[in-house]
C-alpha cells in the first residue's frame, strides 16, 4: 500500500499560526509515500519561511508562492497541474488530519476499488482544542444529494486520478471545493464514506462556514454561475438547500447509528 503516491494539495493565505501543524499532522501519517504541495497565495505573513524552512529537512514539502492573490480555486488548481501522485487528496493550511488518516482511506478504496471517498471529521476551536462534534455524512453519496448540500468536507476528499484522470478545479473564490465535488460526482455518480473521523477541521471566526448568511449568498453564487441557472431555477435549488440544512442534516447521526454495511 506504501507504494501509492498521494498528492496533497494545501493552498495557504496568511496561515503562519496554523501551517507547522498542519505539515506536522501530514508528517505524522503511517502512510509515507506522499508529496505535500503547499501554493501559497501572496502571503504577507511568515508563512513561506515557515513552509521553506520545514521543508529543507523534508523532501516530500513542496512551497509554491503566486505573485499575488487569486484565491483559493486558483491555487488548489496551480498544485493539481504538477501533483505527481496516483491519488489526489486536500488539506486547507489550518486543518489537520489523524496520523491513520491516508492509510485508513486509501486501503478503503482498494478494498472496494472506489474512484472517490470522504469521511468524518472532528471539529477544535481556533487553538486547536476539541469542540466535542464530530460532522457525519451519508454513507452513499449521490449527485442529486450533493446538489443541495455539500456533504464532503474538504479536508476528508481523496480521488483516484488512475480512475477519474485530473479532475480540474474551478477557480472561483469561494465554494470551489463543492463545484469540484460535483463535476466529480457527475464522472462516479456514487461517493463513499469511510465512516469515521479521519480529521481535525479548525472552526474559525473568519470562516465562512460560521456565517450563515455569508454560506447562503455563496452557494446561490454556484446555482447561478457555476450551474448556469436563472435567478427563478436557483431560487428554487436554494429552498432545497435549506430544506436540507434545517430538516435532514440533523437526522443523519442517527440514520448513521442504524446503517451498518455500506455495500
Amino acid at each position: 500500500m506504501q507504494n501509492e503516491l498521494v498528492s496533497i494539495l494545501t493552498p495557504s493565505f496568511n496561515s503562519a499560526p496554523f501551517i507547522a501543524a498542519t505539515i506536522a499532522s501530514v508528517q505524522a501519517q503511517t502512510h509515507t509515500n506522499w508529496e505535500l504541495i503547499i501554493i501559497d497565495d501572496a502571503s504577507s505573513d511568515d508563512t513561506v519561511a515557515i513552509v521553506k524552512a520545514l521543508a529543507q529537512n523534508d523532501s516530500r514539502i513542496h512551497c509554491i508562492t503566486l505573485p499575488k492573490n487569486q484565491g483559493t480555486g486558483v491555487a488548489r488548481n496551480t498544485g493539481l497541474q504538477v501533483a505527481k501522485g496516483k491519488y489526489i487528496a486536500f488539506l486547507d493550511a489550518d486543518d489537520l488530519w489523524k496520523p491513520n488518516k491516508l492509510a485508513t482511506q486509501i486501503a478503503f478504496m482498494k478494498n472496494h476499488q472506489l474512484a472517490f471517498t470522504y469521511s468524518f471529521y472532528d471539529c477544535i476551536d481556533e487553538v486547536g482544542l476539541p469542540l466535542n462534534k464530530t460532522i457525519t455524512a451519508p454513507l452513499v453519496l449521490r449527485y442529486q444529494h450533493l446538489f443541495f448540500c455539500n456533504f464532503v468536507g474538504n479536508l476528508t476528499g481523496i480521488y483516484d486520478r488512475n480512475i477519474l484522470g485530473t479532475v480540474p478545479i474551478p477557480t472561483a473564490r469561494k465554494r470551489q471545493d463543492w463545484m469540484h465535488w460535483l463535476s466529480i460526482l457527475q464522472i462516479t455518480k456514487k461517493a463513499y464514506v469511510v465512516p469515521e473521523s479521519l480529521a481535525y477541521y479548525r472552526v474559525r471566526s473568519n470562516s465562512i462556514s460560521a456565517s450563515k448568511l455569508e454560506l447562503i449568498k455563496h452557494n446561490f453564487a454556484v446555482y447561478t454561475q457555476f450551474l448556469g441557472y436563472n435567478f427563478i431555477k436557483a431560487s428554487f435549488c436554494m429552498m432545497g438547500f435549506l430544506v436540507v440544512q434545517l430538516l435532514i442534516k440533523p437526522r443523519f447521526k442517527k440514520y448513521l447509528q442504524q446503517r451498518t454495511k455500506l455495500f
